[in-house]
């Protein structure tokens, strides 16, 4: 030890630079070897090398054909719609101007960024419910957001607002001038620009939601929209369909992409609304549910283990929970409601 020590101390400040050059140049080239693999097995370039990946869109919208069914809503709604992309962009919106109100507090630096803020927010919140969400911005007007789904992974945002839901005019200004106390604007154009927007009751944004959410489905039925399989997300889910019925974890996937967990769970929340481990037990639970009705001979405790469920109990657990009932009032009920015509029922899922 005390050899190795003395020799160490022989050492002249230009051997020890050498020395730790050398071991910095060996950590690159193992960078690179790493680099060189992950984009071997996934085809895809990472446009930074060190630090966060930025991501190209995994979907492509044909906006003349969005701006059209947009049109179709504005005119049955009278209510301004958005599209956002899975990064929260904007995308495509009719009317394209902002209204006078909102266009007021975006002259704000501050409200601007709350603004932005607020439609992330929401974009998140949507994506985490599965179902459309609806709110008030942070000035006080209530807004929608519908997550559009392709397959099992969010690409996308449908969005309206700037809607004033108030009974009247004065309570609603009187809510709005309080959350928008801190903006720097001129509080008589506001309230002007208030007074020019229209009251809409609450049963008539329920029902604009519905239709919003029906809008977001048919982007994908009519191909408005098409995913870019390249693109990482789509791989990741990809894998995890094909593996579904074995022992799959969160390392399982890193390893697979030459990726980190962080990164991971970040696509995850982008990309599928929840964290990776609850998107594989929400998919094996859509895969046992396919499989309770098209395959009636099965038995549950197989179904459990086709699923990669390696714990009965654990698998009721779960399915009751995403569902509400057990598999086997599940299998009962659906059964029950599809008429017998001779031949194997089939998934109401698919």
């Amino acid at each position: 030890m005390l050899r190795a020590f003395s020799i160490i101390l022989s050492f002249s400040l230009w051997q020890i630079l050498t020395l730790f050059y050398v071991m910095d140049l060996g950590k690159y080239i193992k960078r690179c070897a790493f680099y060189f693999e992950f984009v071997r097995k996934t085809g895809i370039m990472k446009t930074k090398f060190y630090g966060r990946r930025i991501d190209k869109m995994i979907s492509s919208f044909n906006l003349d054909k969005v701006k059209e069914l947009f049109r179709d809503f504005y005119t049955l709604t009278r209510i301004r719609v958005t599209l956002f992309d899975e990064r929260f962009e904007e995308l495509s919106s009719y009317p394209e101007h902002l209204p006078e109100f909102c266009r007021l507090l975006r002259s704000d630096p501050v409200s601007a960024k709350q603004c932005r803020l607020c439609d992330k927010e929401a974009c998140r919140a949507a994506s985490t419910r599965h179902a459309t969400y609806i709110y008030r911005c942070h000035a006080g007007l209530t807004e929608a957001i519908s997550p559009v789904y392709f397959g099992n992974i969010v690409i996308g945002y449908l969005f309206f607002g700037h809607v004033f839901s108030y009974p009247d005019y004065e309570t609603g200004w009187t809510e709005i001038r309080s959350r928008c106390r801190s903006c720097h604007v001129d509080e008589e154009a506001l309230h002007a620009a208030c007074l020019k927007r229209p009251i809409i009751s609450e049963e008539y944004i329920l029902a604009a939601s519905h239709l919003l959410h029906a809008v977001a489905s048919y982007l994908c039925m009519e191909r408005m929209v098409t995913i870019r399989r390249q693109e990482l997300p789509v791989q990741i889910d990809d894998y995890i369909m094909a593996h579904l019925d074995e022992n799959l974890s969160a390392c399982d996937i890193c390893r697979e992409f030459h990726i980190g967990k962080t990164f991971l769970y970040e696509i995850a929340h982008q990309s599928y609304g929840t964290g990776i481990a609850q998107h594989i037990r929400n998919l094996r639970v859509a895969r046992a549910q396919s499989l309770l009705l098209e395959h009636p001979e099965l038995r549950i405790s197989e179904i459990s283990s086709m699923c990669g469920f390696a714990n009965y109990n654990y698998f009721i657990t779960m399915f009751k929970r995403v569902t509400g009932v057990t598999p086997k009032a599940y299998r009962r009920q659906h059964l029950a409601a599809i008429p017998d015509t001779g031949s194997a029922p089939r998934s109401i899922l698919s």
